[in-house]
Parts: C-alpha cells; sequence; structure tokens
C-alpha cells in the first residue's frame, strides 16, 4: 500500500519531512480490526512526531492520529464489530499511523462513528474529543451532570481540544465556562461552541478575568497551549483547592506556587492507554461511543473547519503548515481514497 510518513525528524520547508512510502498491507493482530481509512485529521501531535521524533533506524513511520473508516477484517479475539461498521478512533503512539489507506488499530479503542456525520467530519473529533474527555472528567474530576456553582477556565479554546471541551462542559456539566481567545474570529468561534464568556489571553489572566466582571478566580483551570507563559496568572487566578490540567508540554513548570492554595496539577495525554495497555484501556472505546450518541442526539458538533481535500504529500504538508501556523481553528481533515 502507499502510505505517507517520514525516515527523519525533518522540519516542513525540508522535501524529505513528508514523503510517500510503499509498505506491505498490514495485518490484523487478534485484539486488531483492520480498517479502511477513508478520512483523517491532522493534530499538534502529528508535527510534533515528524518534527522531534525519530522513527527505529530504517523503519518509516506513517504518520496520522485520528481516522474514520470502514471495518475490513477482525482479529480473533475482537467482539462487537463486523465488516463494513463504521468506525472512528486516534489511534497509538507507538502503532503504524492513519495517513494511510489500511491500518490496523486495537479494537478496545474504537467505536462506531456518528451516523449522522460523513467520514470527514467524524475524522475531526477522535482524539481530541478522548482528549477533552479524559481531562474533564477523569484529570479534572467533574462528574457528569457535577459543577454547579464552579467556573472552568479553557485556555486556548479555539483550537481543536478547546473547541470540543467547551462543547463538553456545557453539554455534559452545570460549569461556568470562561475560554480564552485572542481574534474576532476566535471568540466568535467560541461563542457558537457555548462558551459563557471569552476574554483575552494576550493579556494577563488573573487581569483579563477581573476586567471581564469575574472576579472570584476560577476552581478549574484546563491550559491547552503557552501553559509557561500564563502559568503565574494561572496560578494567581485559581481558587483554593483548584485543579489544573494540562496537555502541552512546558519547559519547567514550578508546582510550589500551589502549595499555599492546597491545589493540584494534572497531565493529560491521550495516548496513556493504549501506550501501556492499562486495565481500562477500553474505556477510551466507551467514551467514543458516549461520543458518537451526543453527536447523534444533536449535542455535540464536529469542530471541522477545513478540508485539505484527497490526501497526499502536497496536501499533507498544506494541513502541518495550518497547524504549525498558530492560527488554526478547530479541525483540518483530509479524505482518503
Amino acid at each position: 500500500m502507499k502510505a505517507i510518513g517520514h525516515l527523519h525528524p525533518l522540519p516542513l520547508d525540508d522535501a524529505r519531512a513528508l514523503i510517500e512510502l510503499t509498505l506491505p498491507d498490514p495485518e490484523p493482530g487478534p485484539h486488531d480490526l483492520l480498517v479502511r481509512v477513508r478520512a483523517v485529521s491532522v493534530n499538534p501531535v502529528d508535527v510534533k512526531v515528524r518534527a522531534g521524533m525519530a522513527p527505529p533506524p530504517g523503519q518509516p513511520r506513517v504518520l496520522g492520529w485520528d481516522a474514520a473508516g470502514e471495518v475490513l477484517a477482525m482479529g480473533s479475539q475482537v467482539q462487537g464489530f463486523a465488516p463494513g461498521d463504521r468506525v472512528w478512533y486516534a489511534g497509538a503512539l507507538q502503532r503504524g499511523g492513519s495517513n494511510a489507506p489500511l491500518q490496523t488499530v486495537d479494537a478496545r479503542i474504537v467505536s462506531r462513528m456518528p451516523r449522522s456525520l460523513d467520514f470527514a467530519a467524524a475524522a475531526a473529533l477522535p482524539l481530541t474529543g478522548i482528549t477533552a474527555w479524559e481531562l474533564l472528567f477523569d484529570r479534572l474530576g467533574v462528574p457528569q451532570g457535577g459543577g454547579a456553582g464552579q467556573r472552568l477556565l479553557v485556555v486556548g479554546a479555539a483550537g481543536g481540544v478547546g473547541s470540543i471541551l467547551v462543547q463538553l462542559a456545557r453539554q455534559f456539566t452545570q460549569l461556568e465556562v470562561v475560554a480564552t481567545a485572542s481574534r474576532t474570529d476566535t471568540q466568535d468561534w467560541v461563542r457558537t461552541l457555548g462558551a459563557h464568556h471569552v476574554i483575552d489571553h494576550r493579556q494577563p489572566l488573573d487581569e483579563a478575568l477581573t476586567s471581564a466582571g469575574l472576579s472570584g478566580g476560577v476552581h478549574l483551570v484546563a491550559g491547552l497551549t503557552h501553559t509557561e507563559a500564563h502559568y503565574p496568572a494561572l496560578v494567581r487566578a485559581l481558587r483554593p483547592q483548584g485543579r489544573i490540567a494540562l496537555i502541552d508540554d512546558p519547559a519547567s513548570l514550578d508546582a510550589r506556587p500551589l502549595k499555599m492554595k492546597s491545589a493540584s496539577l494534572h497531565w493529560e495525554f491521550m495516548f496513556t492507554r493504549p501506550m501501556f495497555e492499562t486495565e481500562d484501556m477500553a474505556a477510551q472505546g466507551r467514551l467514543l461511543t458516549q461520543l458518537a450518541e451526543a453527536v447523534d442526539e444533536g449535542r455535540l458538533r464536529s469542530t471541522v473547519t477545513r478540508d485539505f481535500g484527497e490526501l497526499s504529500v502536497a496536501t499533507l504538508r498544506e494541513a502541518h503548515a495550518w497547524v504549525e501556523s498558530g492560527q488554526a481553528i478547530g479541525k483540518g481533515v483530509l479524505r482518503v481514497g
């Protein structure tokens, strides 16, 4: 099969950063589904892996961690799926990616995709949906239907994770949602997704909250981008016994300022469960099922804002450049086959 990946970690302006690969068709293991990929989306992790992680010597890495497609075959231990099922998933960082016509994926982290979406609209949601779900319910510990009287600050709310996190918080909890966005278009976007308040993250966030009339700080923080730069203001804005959960990669972060407030710091990395094959690994498949049901009920919407067309080296390069620009809103998708 033809796939797209890399042999070396390189910047996007290098012609070898993304290359076409010719590889054997994958064969499903006992717990795997073999999926014909129909659409993919591009996430910051694609850019980070392409630019900063070398594959094993002489072994090309297929990129891509988000897919929607059709089941072709199943491993001997798989139950609950059948050939022809339309599915979605984010995959596993240590396995071959979705920028290919065929992919094998552990069935435990897969669910049927929403009936109401086409493949491209569905492909925009799995990775960011899992990340936002785990961050909100597992890391920040908000119970579904709970959160009354508490305020959640979402830093960088117009990106892929923020775009679904704002929706989840509005539809599945009683939290008061404060989103940060700096441009008119991004501010308008997060308002359409349900944010109660929008503040500009170009100023210190504690001051921005006060200027917006949101005195008393916040109980919960979702740090999705530039956490290191915002961290002092976040600590000041956080209420005693509050929680901060982040997904980005600050070079350094001193937890000591949180001590006086008995506040806690949490990391969310959606690949942890499949990477370590944790006992609760199948929770990702179940939460994707809940996300699909919420989409079909009209409670959640796809966050796709850009369709880059048919998957090729050229279109994937364009999508990577869009993610790297820092100007992306929601998610960009590509169609396969």
